[in-house]
């Protein structure tokens, strides 16, 4: 009976420790070990040894059983993640429409973009500097009826009539006024003046008051008279067909570029809501948008950027060669590393199979020493 319990103790503890060992080669020695030019079997461990092949073998797994288009692609369509992205970036956007935090203030923060309103008018500048003079090297010798968009002559010259009107009935209002009457006084005591003896005559026999009593009223007449109307409008229509006859050329030497291109500027800043958002809290002109993004743009943006997504899946990750990723990643492992991340998944499994090793062991020790007792 001693002997079958010596050569169970003895078996048990041979199991275990054959077992504890064999684990500990998965990753012991880290690095080969040599005496001379004679390398120590079993050196360096299993894992050491095949370091670059598994993790090669990881990338491999990864993107050919875990990191699917097919399985990345059912997550993308799931319901419960299409609900989450939108709920998370409803409630991100509403929070910076919210803000009292501008956009300059936020460009300034966030990415270091000082003076963010003045970069933009001088952008823009330059933008409209460069546009200006290409358009006008490019089409220096066109006409600007040809330059002109037909629609906008057509509109300009659907407007003659009424420009004709506002012509005449400006004139007409200021010729009865007090002022339009003592401006036509003194254009008449001018001309008598420049008349001379002629002009005394006539201003001793009729009266300067009475003169111009007379005058105005026909002046009125004329500007009411149709056929002056006809007369204007036939004026204007001509001098817009000469204007369109005209080159840029000829409409450029009347035109200051610096002039002209601040007037752009200043017309873009005023009319363009851009340049007074950029310093004005986004709570203040947001709120107008915030229910139509948070219930219509993000929901249909998200719906169309997972169905990219989905529909381009595969493409994207062999763009990304996520195996090449896991495979320098593992790459980068010390063996150490890995050896703590394996067994601090697998410590409890470990310990098992070293007791199962001296359970093994001892029960083969005991089957030997029954074995000896029998032949004796």
């Amino acid at each position: 009976m001693l002997l079958i319990s010596f050569m169970v103790i003895i078996g048990a503890i041979i199991g275990g420790l054959t077992n504890s060992l064999a684990i500990k080669m998965l990753f012991r020695p880290y690095k080969e070990m040599r005496i001379g030019s004679w390398r120590v079997p079993f050196t360096p461990g299993l894992i050491p040894k095949r370091h670059d092949e598994l993790a090669k073998q990881l990338g491999k797994m990864v993107v050919d059983y875990l990191l699917t288009a097919e399985g990345l692609g059912k997550k993308l369509k799931s319901q419960a993640f299409s609900t989450g992205i939108i709920s998370w970036l409803q409630t991100e956007a509403t929070k910076v429409m919210r803000s009292q935090d501008s956009i300059s203030t936020l460009l300034e923060q966030r990415f270091g973009i000082m003076n963010s309103k003045e970069r933009l008018v001088t952008k823009t500048e330059l933008l409209v500097q460069k546009s200006y003079r290409q358009f006008i090297e490019t089409n220096r010798m066109e006409t600007l009826e040809k330059l002109v968009p037909n629609s906008i002559q057509e509109k300009i010259e659907s407007h003659i009539p009424s420009v004709t009107n506002y012509i005449l009935e400006r004139g007409q209002s200021f010729l009865e006024s007090a002022e339009g009457k003592e401006k036509l006084s003194q254009m008449i005591d001018r001309f008598l003046i420049q008349k001379g003896t002629l002009g005394n005559m006539i201003s001793m026999f009729l009266g300067n008051d009475r003169l111009v009593d007379k005058v105005q009223p026909e002046l009125v007449k004329f500007l009411t008279d149709e056929g002056t109307r006809t007369l204007v409008q036939q004026l204007l229509v001509q001098e817009w067909e000469k204007l369109k006859q005209k080159k840029l050329e000829d409409i450029e030497k009347n035109v200051n570029e610096e002039e002209m291109v601040s007037f752009l500027v200043r017309t873009a800043e005023k009319q363009i809501p851009l340049y007074s958002m950029i310093e004005q809290p986004l709570y203040e002109w947001t709120g107008a948008y915030e229910e139509y993004v948070t219930t219509t743009v993000i929901p249909k943006g998200v719906d169309v950027l997972l169905d990219l997504l989905s529909t381009h899946l595969e493409a994207l990750l062999e763009r990304f060669h996520l195996d090449d990723i896991v495979r320098e990643q593992v790459q980068t492992f010390s063996v150490e590393r890995l050896e703590e991340l394996v067994l601090s998944i697998s410590k409890r499994e470990f310990k098992m199979i070293t007791y199962l090793g001296a359970v093994l062991g001892g029960v083969i020790g005991f089957i030997q020493g029954f074995i000896i007792l029998l032949i004796g």
